[in-house]
């Protein structure tokens, strides 16, 4: 974050939102995640709970999965949309600090994880479409789930290799 104070940066924040372009694509974006929650909620419906989508950050609208097993080891699986990025990821969590940093400890040797780093929310995230095309909700919400059933199969194997 820049060393200025937050009244020197107002106005470039000021001018940002002003055309309304940043507030409308926000929605937007926001909306094609909540669809592809609702989706997931029905394909998944006797695998997973999903969670409602959380958005109260500008950088990451996500919402949870959760399965028995994962409830059991206090993890959770989110699909992140990272506003930043403009992609889509998906994020192995564990319930609490604690539970997220042992299970990134015990992980270190698989792919995903970065062993000198720990991410700050997560024990990994995963890339799951670099270059989504927003202008096509259904051939996205199509990758998007033939990504997360590829994904999810590979973590669950992983998990359970490492018990």
């Amino acid at each position: 974050m820049s060393g200025k104070n937050l009244n020197a940066r107002i106005a470039a924040y000021k001018e940002a939102f002003a055309s309304g372009e940043i507030q409308k694509t926000y929605q937007n974006l926001v909306g094609i995640v909540q669809n592809l929650r609702t989706d997931f909620s029905k394909t998944y419906l006797d695998e997973y709970s999903v969670a409602n989508v959380l958005h109260g950050y500008i950088d990451f609208t996500y919402f949870y999965l959760q399965n028995d097993y994962l409830k059991k080891h206090k993890l959770k699986l989110a699909i992140v949309l990272n506003h930043r990025q403009a992609h889509f990821e998906l994020w192995l969590l564990g319930q609490t600090k604690d539970v997220q940093i042992g299970y990134w400890e015990k992980l270190k040797g698989t792919k995903w994880v970065n062993k000198n780093t720990m991410p700050e929310w997560s024990i990994f995230e995963i890339v799951m479409l670099a270059k989504p095309d927003f202008d096509d909700p259904e051939k996205l919400s199509e990758s998007i789930h033939g990504s997360f059933r590829v994904l999810s199969k590979d973590i669950f194997d992983t998990l359970l290799a490492y018990e």
